[in-house]
């Protein structure tokens, strides 16, 4: 049986072949705008409907045999609900005089359908958008917690790097105390080398003078006589 042969069969029940058609567009068309929206359509008797997540897999081409690698995707799923599986199996009869195979909804289940899925929706948008802000608010916690990471990370390197200036500044200051003493000596050896060789000179320069006092008398004396 196909659509338009679906539509044959419940033109008398409704009225007329374009109340049917219309009719069976607006069921498949809610059914197919709920699965997709990832709604379970459940039709008591007949089955459910739902979207089931598939995880990429690798699968094998049936003409050539090669091995693929298929995406992950979305398929549609139908149940069958027991009554259906009941009938299909032959454990129970189809009824009689035109009554339907699947059971009526229950008193009370028609009234309020549609605000019962529009309540559906608004409750998945807010769970989705609570998640949302969820993972932002642990999103911004995490960078911050690596902003701060990061910062002490630098204060410790520049603490460091003061701690080596510091100590290089010390160690600079320890070895001029040391080469302090040692100028001091160096200092008093040559003044005590100075007088000592003030004594020298003059005691050099005497002869020296000395000498030439006696060249310059015996020319003196040379000049008499003559």
């Amino acid at each position: 049986m196909n659509k338009a042969q679906l539509v044959e069969a419940i033109a008398d029940k409704l009225g007329g072949r374009q109340q049917a058609a219309d009719a069976v567009d607006a069921v498949l068309d809610a059914m197919v705008r709920a699965v997709v929206a990832g709604d379970r359509v459940s039709v008591t008797g007949f089955g459910s409907f739902e979207k089931v997540d598939r995880p990429a897999r690798y699968a094998r081409n049936p003409q050539t045999g090669e091995r693929v690698r298929v995406k992950k995707t979305s398929v549609p799923r139908f149940r069958a609900g027991q009554g259906f599986k009941d009938l299909v199996a032959g454990t129970k009869k189809l009824p009689k005089g035109g009554e339907v195979s699947v059971k009526k909804a229950p008193k009370g289940s028609l009234s309020g359908g549609a605000s019962a899925t529009v309540k559906k929706a608004a409750a998945k948008k807010a769970t989705t958008a609570k998640k949302a802000a969820a993972k932002t608010a642990v999103a911004k916690k995490t960078t911050a917690a690596a902003k701060k990471v990061a910062t002490a990370k630098k204060a410790v390197t520049k603490t460091a790097a003061a701690k080596k200036t510091t100590a290089t500044a010390k160690k600079a200051t320890a070895t001029a105390k040391k080469a302090a003493p040692a100028a001091k000596k160096t200092t008093a050896a040559a003044k005590k080398t100075a007088p000592a060789a003030k004594k020298a000179t003059a005691k050099t320069t005497a002869p020296a003078k000395k000498t030439t006092a006696r060249k310059t008398t015996a020319k003196k004396t040379t000049a008499r006589k003559k």
